[in-house]
């Protein structure tokens, strides 16, 4: 796709997931992940929160020859996996109760989905069980939203057009709390080993309209306009967009595109 070619919402949300955000921004966060947990090529890796799989499938592109599964809550998500790839072990299942027996995995890997959980310390006790002895965990979360600046002017724009609460779900996406705060958290549930650095990448969208379309296209968020007409939509998209693109230097939106830094921190952990 060129960078002057905009998205085209004409799919279903799993489909447009895996069609943009997983180049745009998550196979960037993969490959970080990857490089930090250090793979061995007959690892068995369980890959939690898995989505549409960016995490498992690299390390098959990769030539891992090691059991991967991947595990979701999301049956549509997984379905697209399943077409990604057939080698991979793909399963429905809860972060809080890992359909798996005790010391079956070397590796565990949960990447941006940690804040999401209900019970995160249970889904932490749950990655502990899994592993084998000496078995190693790499985990990423977004930082603060304020820390990426596109996500905090988004919010702004959606609670200032849609009212206060409107960006709820978006502000989940991302914890308040500082890197050693998340690092306590592996060490409280039997990590002995923890790491953790907080990083930032440069992500780039063909446009503010076309981060705003998507996020309120292809993401839960459609929600919000779920009971507007089609002029209505267009009207809200385009004027959370400029009130989003205000907020923002312009630095991040030279030549039309939208090009921002997005934090998160990322942990990788050891049992011995």
């Amino acid at each position: 796709m060129s960078a002057h070619e905009h998205w085209q919402m004409d799919a279903s949300a799993p489909e447009l997931y895996e069609r943009y955000l997983v180049p745009a921004i998550t196979s960037i966060w993969a490959d970080d992940l990857l490089g930090r947990i250090m793979l061995r090529r007959s690892d068995s890796v369980l890959d939690i929160a898995c989505g549409t799989g960016v995490v498992v499938r690299l390390a098959e592109q990769r030539g891992h020859v090691g059991r991967l599964v991947g595990i979701d809550v999301n049956k549509a998500m997984l379905g697209i996996a399943r077409l990604k790839s057939a080698a991979i072990e793909w399963i429905e299942g809860s972060a809080s109760e890992l359909p798996f027996n005790t010391n079956s995995f070397d590796v565990v890997i949960c990447q941006l989905g940690l804040q999401f959980f209900s019970d995160r310390r249970l889904a932490l006790e749950e990655m502990v069980r899994v592993l084998k002895s000496g078995g190693r965990a790499g985990v990423s979360v977004y930082s603060a939203i304020e820390h990426t600046p596109v996500a905090h002017a988004f919010v702004q724009a959606l609670d200032t057009f849609l009212g206060p609460g409107a960006s709820r779900t978006k502000r989940a996406e991302h914890l308040s709390c500082d890197a050693q705060e998340v690092g306590s958290w592996l060490k409280q549930v039997g990590f002995d080993v923890v790491e953790i650095a907080t990083v930032s990448k440069h992500i780039t969208f063909p446009s503010i309209l076309d981060y705003v379309r998507f996020q309120l296209t292809a993401t839960p968020m459609a929600a919000l306009l779920k009971d507007k007409d089609a002029r209505e939509r267009e009207n809200l998209l385009a004027s959370i967009a400029d009130d989003a693109a205000s907020r923002l230097h312009p630095s991040m939106l030279a030549g039309g595109k939208l090009t921002f830094p997005q934090q998160a921190f990322v942990a990788t952990a050891s049992l011995r």
